[in-house]
């Protein structure tokens, strides 16, 4: 059965549309937290948001819903999703929520939920909840409704969570850094975890307003990053995102480093002091074969899934790997955490540049990408891909790349968009053959 309001992260959408409202923020609160009440104690759930106007509405009606069904909740305020995952495991919670939408717009908003053990929930938890919104979830009794608190001292909690994860032998004393935190859920740790463990910290992007989250600064928008970098004479810059679970690095001369070059590099540093676990990356069909090829040649494996981070922790845990992500930035180290963390992906990367005593430019620019070419073709609906005509026109892209690259065709978990993308060793013939797939599916529609 289809999912009608979890989509690969979550519940998302324009707020004050459905499924973005109040009242159906109410609703997954009901039915998140009948779900998760198991046994006789008193049931707690740890909400945390980003920076949203939007946030206050939707944090309000979500504390309603919990309340109702008899769940107690501890608010931690704006913080990062990682945070989050991480409070709910600490403080025993029996769920937890981020309530953000990660990289869109301030227009947007979302919903995640975690267990108790501090991971994502898994396809049935959440086929679960979405069946108990449609129903009519029982209301607790008067004398058991849940209570609301606020947790002041959530930020230190992850600040010293995140600082444990970078080598005590270490110190960015010396270190010029600018850290882009895209006026979100990290304005506030991000900069002062990389102080406290001696950096000369440039903070950009950490005056929110409500409005101005993931605008024009943060690792969507790394140009600001970029110009700050070279203007200050730091030596890196470290983009993060709304939710702060998303990674993209500048180096001291303004060149973007993506999430692969970052898995990279990560990979190969663990690799050589017998950290890295089952000798393989887990990443996802949109990563670069340029980053296949690298690791072959250094004997490790890459381990590849569909789109999410969701599917890389699932992979990872099912084969035991302890590194994997997104091109995106999404980078899941899971000897620290259980879901992407910007902040503790990017002291690992500052790890590796001081050990190496060298400049970012030459210890993260691992290999050179193949060209890659990624289209998309909006459509109204249907299911174009099964079109006999754009199948036939795909098998024979697939045999033209056929030993010189790679194509991955799918449609957006978020949206009624097909994704076609094309990677190879010509780019001349990997742009022809996206235009080609992309023509034959405007013309299925």
């Amino acid at each position: 059965m289809a999912r009608k309001y979890f989509g690969t992260d979550g519940i998302r959408g324009l707020t004050n549309i459905a499924p973005m409202t109040a009242a159906m923020a109410m609703k997954v609160g009901m039915a998140a937290g009948a779900h998760f009440r198991r046994g006789d104690h008193r049931h707690r759930v740890v909400i945390g948001k980003d920076t949203r106007l939007s946030g206050y509405m939707l944090e309000s009606a979500m504390v309603a819903g919990f309340t109702s069904v008899g769940m107690d909740v501890t608010l931690v305020g704006p913080m990062p999703t990682p945070a989050v995952a991480m409070l709910t495991h600490s403080m025993r919670a029996d769920m937890g929520v981020m309530i953000s939408a990660s990289h869109n717009p301030f227009a947007d908003n979302g919903i995640k939920l975690f267990g108790p053990d501090g991971y994502k929930l898994s396809d049935v938890d959440e086929m679960a909840i979405e069946a108990l919104i449609a129903d009519d979830v029982p209301l607790a009794p008067a004398a058991q409704i849940g209570r609301a608190r606020r947790v002041e001292d959530a930020r230190g909690r992850y600040i010293n969570s995140a600082k444990a994860t970078f080598p005590s032998e270490l110190t960015l004393d010396g270190l010029r850094i600018v850290v882009d935190c895209a006026n979100g859920a990290a304005y506030n740790v991000a900069p002062s975890a990389l102080w406290e463990l001696g950096a000369d910290v440039v903070a950009i992007g950490v005056e929110p307003n409500g409005k101005n989250i993931n605008d024009g600064c943060g690792s969507t928008a790394p140009q600001l990053l970029r110009e700050t970098v070279v203007a200050s004479g730091a030596q890196i810059g470290i983009a993060l995102d709304g939710d702060a679970d998303r990674l993209i690095v500048v180096d001291e001369a303004g060149r973007v480093v993506d999430g692969d070059q970052l898995m990279a590099t990560i990979a190969m540093g663990w690799a050589r002091r017998g950290l890295l676990k089952n000798g393989n990356l887990v990443a996802t069909v949109m990563s670069n074969l340029g980053l296949e090829r690298y690791l072959a040649e250094h004997g490790l494996g890459l381990v590849r899934t569909k789109v999410g981070d969701r599917y890389v922790l699932e992979a990872m845990r099912t084969r035991g790997c302890n590194v994997g992500g997104e091109q995106s930035g999404h980078i899941i180290l899971s000897d620290y955490a259980t879901t992407g963390d910007g902040l503790v992906a990017a002291l690992q990367i500052l790890a590796e540049i001081v050990r190496a005593g060298r400049p970012a430019s030459e210890v993260l620019h691992r290999f050179d990408p193949l060209p890659q070419v990624l289209k998309n073709v909006r459509f109204a609906g249907g299911k174009p891909l099964d079109d006999a005509r754009v199948q036939a026109v795909i098998a024979d892209a697939e045999a033209e790349l056929n030993g010189k690259g790679r194509l991955v065709i799918r449609p957006s978990g978020t949206e009624p968009v097909i994704r076609v993308m094309a990677e190879g060793d010509d780019p001349a013939q990997v742009e022809a053959v996206v235009d080609r797939i992309c023509d034959a599916v405007r013309a299925a529609v």
